[in-house]
């Protein structure tokens, strides 16, 4: 069994989950990871997706991040959300919103720049849809 470390999820509303866990699958922006006790410390930038936590006890909790960063030290893990709700409470409707702001973002982005990273997280909200549907 691998070794428990310290796993904080926090965002704007609230502290999430704090608790001993055993690994972390995160979707970051340069591909997904996973983190596990010992992880070599560095910080990483979050997209739209689920995280998976696995509890010491063996219990798996998946929740979705809209974007933040992940922070990876000696001490353990922490995520600061943009925002977080576990997949267990999330209704069809609540991803209709986040599809809905992303595809406002995108018809008023100023600049081709703006435009192509707001198109990007329209795009990850979509794919988004598909995981939640085999989680």
């Amino acid at each position: 069994m691998a070794a428990p470390f310290k796993f904080e999820l926090v965002s704007p509303e609230r502290l999430l989950l704090s608790a001993e866990v055993t690994q972390v699958d995160l979707p970051g922006t340069e591909g997904d990871f996973g983190v596990l006790a010992g992880h070599a410390p560095f910080v990483a930038t979050l997209r739209p997706g689920i995280a998976t936590v696995t509890k010491s006890g063996g219990e798996v909790v998946k929740i979705f991040v809209r974007g933040g960063l992940a922070d990876v030290s000696p001490a353990g893990l922490t995520v600061l959300a943009e925002k977080a709700i576990p997949v267990s409470e999330m209704k069809a409707d609540q991803i209709a919103a986040e599809i809905a702001v992303a595809e406002t973002a995108v018809a008023n982005a100023i600049g081709e720049s703006a435009r192509q990273a707001a198109a990007l997280k329209l795009a990850q909200l979509k794919d988004l849809v598909g995981s939640l549907k085999a989680a």
